[in-house]
């Protein structure tokens, strides 16, 4: 007869107790315990295969120490899916995923939905004027007091070229949520999946849902700090090669967009030199050419499955620059290896 080592949900190890099968009324944790038996088995070399005929007593202590491992991973991964839904403030769910290691939940980021200042960096997220229309579609709204075009037709997809700003209604504009210049604002309507890829490439985003081209995706996100500073962090994540660092360089370049250690989905999406996601500068509530927000929109059909990428080197301005992210080439910098696949890859993420 086989017997089950249980852990009971609320006690500790020392109440865990051997079970036969027949007592266990949890289909979904025996699937996953045997899943989790088939996968290390699997990945064990070729001639070095482990059978449980092996030894009809008793798992080897290397499958029974993986099957525990992964079991505590995945109440990790599921606390830390449960918490990042409760912070989230958009309408699409965030859903995390790691059927490639025993990696957990990064230790050291924080969710927000919104940039966060550094100290001694103020950011004014009031505007001053908002538009009276009663349809914006139609009517000279927000873009053109601006000087520049609608950036969404009535499908609510972008319709102006990369390096054009978008300019959305905002705070003091009579329009209802309805408006249809009102779409990055209202955040990430599609449900998204944090995985951890195959290929060597950390953790990355994936879509659940089909996503149209020239759909706004995300934003985004993190803290920022001057331009020095991330000067300053950047030879940091040089030496780790990690790559966190975007320049709002829309008119000057005055600051950075660090997502090292607060953002929110878009901290996880990888890079590739041939991109799905393109970026926009956006100016809603505030209006401080400086400070632009960072929207990434499909540049593409992408199905649901399908990992979202942004090429780490896209200016808001649609042209491609080393000191995009990372910026100031002035002063030599220890250059991150490109792992995109692409048949352009550059070979570098810097």
């Amino acid at each position: 007869m086989e017997y089950y080592l249980v852990k009971w949900k609320g006690w500790p190890d020392s109440t865990n107790t051997w079970e036969p099968l027949q007592n266990l009324k949890c289909p979904l944790l025996l699937q996953q315990f045997s899943n989790d038996k088939h996968n290390y088995l699997s990945q064990v070399k070729k001639g070095k295969a482990i059978t449980l005929k092996e030894n009809h007593r008793a798992l080897k202590p290397a499958i029974a120490e993986y099957i525990v491992k992964k079991a505590k991973q995945r109440i990790a991964l599921q606390r830390w899916q449960d918490e990042l839904n409760r912070r989230k403030n958009h309408k699409g769910m965030i859903f995390v995923e790691n059927t490639v290691d025993l990696e957990g939940p990064p230790s050291d980021f924080y969710y927000i939905n919104e940039y966060k200042p550094a100290p001694g960096i103020s950011l004014v997220n009031e505007a001053t004027f908002g538009c009276s229309c009663t349809d914006c579609f139609f009517e000279k709204c927000c873009p053109a007091e601006a000087g520049v075009l609608l950036a969404y037709n009535k499908n609510q997809q972008i319709k102006i070229p990369p390096g054009t700003p978008i300019y959305e209604c905002n705070s003091r504009c009579q329009c209802g949520p309805d408006c249809p210049n009102r779409i990055v604002q209202k955040g990430t309507q599609y449900s998204l999946c944090i995985f951890r890829t195959s290929n060597g490439c950390g953790w990355g985003v994936k879509t659940l849902v089909k996503i149209r081209r020239r759909s706004f995706v995300m934003e985004y996100v993190g803290e920022v700090i001057t331009s020095e500073e991330a000067e300053r962090r950047g030879q940091l994540y040089d030496n780790k090669g990690i790559t966190y660092l975007f320049d709002l360089d829309y008119e000057s370049d005055e600051f950075t967009v660090d997502a090292a250690r607060y953002g929110n989905v878009s901290h996880f999406v990888n890079h590739s030199c041939d991109p799905n996601l393109q970026v926009f500068n956006v100016f809603i509530d505030n209006l401080d050419t400086r400070l632009p927000r960072i929207a990434l929109f499909s540049t593409r059909t992408i199905n649901a499955g399908e990992e979202l990428t942004f090429d780490y080197q896209m200016k808001g301005s649609g042209d491609i620059s080393s000191d995009s992210i990372d910026h100031s080439p002035a002063k030599k910098r220890a250059r991150t290896v490109c792992k995109c696949g692409a048949v352009t890859c550059r070979g570098y993420l810097n």
